[in-house]
């Protein structure tokens, strides 16, 4: 499908879902028979012209496929999806009135129903990923640093626990809000690195998914205005996005953020992204989100590359590493100590990282080695890894990117 059918689709999958949960109840079988009219969709709408109301053709198709499997006793049938393309529904049949006037964001309801205590934390974060995100089990796989056999299988255990307790489609009282707050954050912040940078294909950057991210987390923020970590997502989300139009070139190449025209970052979403963060952090202790979004402000701010406040980012990075064990927390820390000790310190704190297994084949390990090795001068050293980053990178444009920068080197660098 086209790209704007495919970010058609993104945008109403949540949608659909949730007036066919709410009709129905059972949110496992809802969800297999939605995925389904969203592929009759991606079949027929690019023959056939986008109905004049998608949404409603596609709540139509879920719910004849659910009625089959309820009437059929039956998990799946994916036979129908043939039926459904051989007889598209009434274009213009409106959905029932409580599915057109839910009291509240589709969406954001089954972000907090998918995050709910019968299931463990990566479970719940993996099943709202793919419900109300639309990323397919090779991203989540991706962003989780697991085989996607793996996330496949905690996907489908964590339908069957839903299915299980019972929880109704109903955004959750204020007590157990909180309680699933920090796996909802933890979605929305997921849902948005995957589209600023996806894992993976020809795009380096999937907008409809960081757009969506962001739309969440303002109604996050609406609904929780006094939480400094829902400010400070939302924050680093507008910050991060800021940068957006000068991330790629002319031609869809990467520049990276030192190499940036600045005068191309987008200047109301920096200054609402620091406003935020300035009053997040006069309310009290800062979390994981809120430390990220001042990294995040500090960059911004710095009119040029070379006027960065590296030592803050540093000492931000450092309570970061306090508040979390995340090996990409500590390669963004050794990149900043090389900022400011010298490349050779940052190196140092590499060798850590280089026997931490949920890290040490991954990519940007490789990546960031080979870069601080150039920095010092040793790109016949550095040369294997960028090779070796390029080689494991599942995104077309940093492969494309890594592969320049080693032809650059090898033709400034000749042998001998």
């Amino acid at each position: 499908m086209k790209t704007t059918g495919e970010h058609l689709l993104r945008e109403l999958a949540p949608q659909v879902l949730g007036a066919v949960v709410r009709r129905y109840g059972d949110f496992g079988t809802a969800e297999d028979a939605v995925q389904e009219a969203l592929t009759a969709a991606a079949f027929q709408w690019p023959r056939t012209g986008v109905p004049e109301n998608p949404r409603a053709w596609l709540v139509q198709v879920a719910v004849r496929k659910l009625t089959d499997q309820i009437r059929s006793e039956s998990a799946r049938r994916r036979r129908e999806t043939k039926i459904a393309l051989e007889t598209p529904p009434e274009e213009n049949v409106a959905p029932p009135p409580d599915e057109t006037r839910a009291e509240e964001d589709d969406a954001l309801v089954l972000l907090f129903m998918c995050c709910h205590p019968a299931l463990t934390r990566p479970s719940a974060i993996a099943l709202t990923l793919r419900a109300v995100g639309g990323l397919t089990t090779g991203e989540i796989a991706s962003a989780f640093l697991v085989p996607e056999a793996t996330m496949a299988q905690r996907i489908s255990r964590a339908k069957q626990s839903i299915k299980s307790s019972g929880v109704g489609f109903a955004m959750p009282a204020p007590e157990e809000r909180s309680a699933r707050l920090g796996a909802v954050l933890h979605v929305l912040y997921l849902i948005f690195n995957e589209g600023y940078a996806a894992s993976s294909g020809r795009a380096h950057q999937r907008v409809d998914l960081s757009s969506e991210a962001i739309r969440l987390a303002r109604a996050a923020h609406d609904l929780l205005p006094d939480s400094g970590e829902v400010s400070g997502l939302l924050a680093l989300m507008l910050l991060t996005d800021a940068r957006r139009g000068a991330r790629t070139g002319p031609n869809g190449e990467i520049v990276p953020l030192d190499e940036q025209d600045r005068a191309l970052w987008n200047k109301e979403g920096i200054a609402e992204g620091v406003r935020l963060v300035t009053e997040a952090m006069t309310g009290g202790p800062a979390g994981s989100y809120l430390t990220q979004a001042a990294i995040a402000a500090v960059h911004d701010e710095a009119a040029r590359a070379e006027d960065t406040d590296w030592p803050q980012i540093v000492a931000l990075y450092g309570v970061l590493m306090q508040m979390s064990d995340n090996p990409m927390i500590a390669l963004n820390h050794a990149v900043a100590v090389a900022m400011v000790q010298g490349p050779a310190e940052g190196l140092a704190l590499l060798e850590a990282l280089a026997r931490d297994p949920r890290i040490k084949e991954h990519y940007r390990l490789d990546a960031v080695r080979a870069h601080l090795l150039e920095r010092s001068g040793k790109v016949d050293a550095a040369l294997p890894y960028y090779e070796a980053a390029a080689e494991k990178t599942a995104s077309i444009p940093e492969r494309d990117y890594l592969l320049l920068k080693i032809g650059r080197l090898r033709a400034a660098h000749p042998p001998g």
